[in-house]
């Protein structure tokens, strides 16, 4: 297998899971979130990846949104599961789940908390690539991971049969760039914090975006990907200053990224549901900030700032 295995392409967001107020996942939320985003431009989804709170489910909750997940495409996007674990066993479990469930792919992460050397990260994927049918799309998160997919591994990843694309979300340009240089004649290369320079890994040849911001950010988060993808180079470059303004905004003044997602969804009466512990939702003065920063960014109607202060 590689790129020209598979068709992915296009804006991909990074979901939440929504969860309610007992901590069980919001079945009609998540599927409802799903066709916003499809109606709006989504050519597919991360379901059960960082944006999605993986790490706070356990092996069967995340094998059922893989099924909720492919339930609400049905077959009009691509679906790409997040398996990522920290075990040989629990990745090619939850790998061999998503395909039976109809995802179309697998977003492998390599083994987080325990700081590994490049042979022990390939060792790992190779031992995935061995035992599971689905494509692989590796996933370069150092920021959460603790191990990075330098662009030397992921070349080197590249030669493994199930490979077939990566998510570079490194948050480094020059980490991105020198990976899609190193890989994209072999791998489909999707930015990840495409909010912060998703337009120029577009124009430099990225087969893609995925990012949590569509979440709270539609279409305008969708079309930052079509915008530089057709030459529409000043819609592009207002989209991503926007997309800059509200990376920031979602992580200054005690904020921090997936918390701020599902509250900015909740402010937009978009069906973000609940946080799962040991996330906590904003503080009122964090929440007032994101607010007001919404609002000033032309993304919140004032008479709910109005509101949400009375």
């Amino acid at each position: 297998m590689d790129r020209h295995s598979v068709n992915w392409s296009g804006p991909m967001p990074a979901v939440v899971t929504p969860f309610d107020a007992s901590g069980n996942v919001d079945e009609a939320a998540f599927a409802e979130n799903l066709q916003i985003l499809l109606k709006k431009g989504a050519t597919g989804f991360v379901v059960g990846g960082c944006t999605g709170e993986f790490w706070a489910m356990t092996l069967e909750e995340r094998k059922n949104l893989y099924k909720l997940g492919a339930k609400a495409v049905a077959g009009k996007g691509t679906l790409i599961a997040g398996t990522g674990a920290i075990t040989v066993r629990d990745t090619v479990e939850l790998s061999n789940a998503a395909q039976e469930a109809g995802a179309d792919g697998a977003l492998i992460l390599p083994p987080y908390f325990v700081k590994l050397t490049d042979d022990e990260i390939f060792a790992h994927y190779e031992a995935v690539s061995s035992q599971v049918s689905l494509p692989i799309m590796l996933y370069n998160i150092p920021g959460n991971a603790v191990n990075g997919l330098s662009p030397h591994l992921v070349d080197r990843l590249s030669s493994l049969d199930k490979v077939v694309a990566v998510k570079e979300s490194s948050g480094d340009w020059n980490n991105y760039y020198a990976t899609a240089i190193a890989v994209q004649s072999k791998l489909r290369v999707f930015c990840g914090p495409s909010s912060v320079f998703g337009v120029s890994a577009v124009l430099l040849g990225a087969d893609g975006i995925i990012d949590c911001f569509p979440n709270v950010w539609a279409p305008g988060g969708l079309d930052l990907y079509y915008a530089a993808k057709e030459g529409r180079l000043e819609e592009a470059r207002d989209l991503q200053e926007l997309g800059r303004r509200l990376t920031d905004l979602f992580v200054s003044e005690g904020r921090t990224l997936y918390p701020s997602t599902k509250a900015a969804m909740q402010l937009l009466g978009l069906p973000g549901g609940e946080l799962r512990a040991p996330l906590k939702p904003l503080g009122q003065r964090e929440l007032d900030g994101l607010a007001r920063g919404l609002a000033a960014l032309g993304l919140l109607p004032q008479a709910k700032i109005e509101r949400l202060s009375a």
